[in-house]
């Protein structure tokens, strides 16, 4: 694009590699003016040995250029192959995470994994403003900071499946290296952006599941059980009414709905200014409400507290009011959105150490956190995406001895049930 102003040609930063390899087929002579992959002050040393998927995933990532996405579910060790694309190249690093958790989280894996004093590696976020040639940045900081992205070889985008939102795009869009590492356990979105992860980062280049990582023994031996949960009667007419509402709105205005994107625009929009439009949206949200939340599961919930007595079990459930009396009627930490910082990292030591075993939490720990690792996980409700199951499913998947269970409560006869088949989908 041409400068009005200046009469010079712009173009986004992250088309840096292209450019030059126009200008050189043109061999049209050019100077960089700045340093394109800067080295690392000091040396740096594995302090462990790579698993052979590890290795076959740097491998692949190496022969794309250097660029590209590597899908491991969690507990894979995502953490450490970040580390060994650190050592291969040998650049200032910056690693992109989502959360203000996880700045410290990565600090002290990398920090353990490149055998560094934890000194070394700089925080940019959460207040913190601490650049050095490692640094671990959130992704809200990313987009405020844009000219700190200039200083760096190498980016790694953890959980990059965020990167195509329209705002934090920005930030691929805005750096000049091309060597670019994606990490995610589920890189798929529900409004199909992940494709763009291509153009942002670069193609996936390596995938493994957890069943194929199970066989090889380096994810836990698991099975999944799922426990058929009966509403009330009074509960299922309930049910059985809000879903007629819903389903007569859907057929009177020959709507139909095909994914959770459609159902925002075609059913949450018109409901701010369609009076029949947002009855069938309070009745959809009353049927999910009595599906997913069923008092019944309560009872269930206490019968496999009394089989694993003697086990770490986390509890996960969609809704918060449940976290809340979960923790009430069985008397157990919970952790949400609400819970202070501090509280939550004692929370969490405390389970580490064996002092709770027993822990009920919503969606703020499904993602990145490194929540201690249990053999028992019990989903009371969730919904139907599968990145949210995999997260899930990864908290007992680390290896153990004995055999690691997931329970998922399931709402006989209602939309729990289909929900349950698409998040394994």
């Amino acid at each position: 694009m041409l400068d009005q102003r200046h009469h010079f040609l712009r173009v986004q930063p992250f088309r840096f590699r292209v450019i030059k390899q126009a200008l050189r087929q043109q061999r049209t002579p050019f100077h960089v003016a700045f340093e394109e992959r800067p080295a690392l002050p000091f040396q740096t040393t594995l302090a462990m040995e790579a698993r052979p998927y590890q290795q076959e995933a740097l491998t692949n990532w190496l022969a794309e250029g250097s660029a590209g996405v590597v899908v491991l579910p969690t507990g894979a060790g995502k953490t450490f192959l970040a580390a060994m694309a650190i050592h291969e190249t040998g650049y200032w690093t910056l690693a992109v995470v989502p959360t203000i958790d996880l700045l410290q989280q990565w600090r002290a894996a990398l920090a353990v994994a490149l055998s560094l004093n934890i000194d070394e590696i700089g925080i940019f976020g959460g207040g913190t403003k601490d650049l050095k040639p490692i640094t671990i940045i959130t992704y809200d900081s990313a987009v405020l900071y844009p000219h700190e992205l200039h200083h760096f070889g190498l980016l790694v985008f953890d959980e990059c499946h965020h990167l195509p939102a329209p705002t934090y795009r920005q930030i691929a869009e805005g750096a000049f290296t091309p060597l670019r590492l994606g990490l995610s356990a589920t890189p798929e979105r529900g409004d199909m952006a992940h494709i763009d992860l291509d153009d942002l980062v670069g193609p996936e280049i390596y995938r493994r599941s957890p069943a194929e990582l199970t066989e090889g023994h380096f994810l836990a031996q698991y099975r999944e059980e799922r426990i058929d949960i009966a509403l009330s009667p009074a509960d299922r007419e309930r049910y059985k009414e809000q879903r007629r509402i819903y389903r007569t709105f859907l057929q009177r205005r020959h709507i139909v709905i095909r994914s959770p994107e459609e159902f925002q625009q075609k059913v949450i929009y018109m409901s701010a200014r369609d009076a029949e439009a947002r009855a069938a949206m309070l009745a959809w949200r009353e049927a999910r409400t009595i599906a997913l939340n069923t008092p019944a599961k309560y009872a269930e919930i206490e019968r496999l507290l009394q089989r694993h007595a003697e086990d770490q079990v986390l509890l996960f459930s969609e809704y918060n009011p449940v976290v809340d009396e979960v923790s009430r009627r069985f008397c157990l930490p919970s952790i949400t959105y609400k819970t202070p910082a501090e509280e939550r990292q004692t929370i969490l030591e405390r389970f580490r150490a064996g002092q709770y075993t027993k822990l009920v939490t919503g969606r703020v720990l499904n993602e990145g956190v490194d929540v201690p690792d249990c053999r028992v996980a019990i989903i009371v409700s969730g919904n139907s995406t599968k990145r949210e199951y995999i997260q899930r499913l990864g908290r007992v998947l680390r290896p153990k001895v004995g055999e690691a269970l997931l329970y998922e409560l399931v709402t006989s006869d209602t939309m729990e049930e289909e929900m349950a088949k698409r998040r394994k989908a």
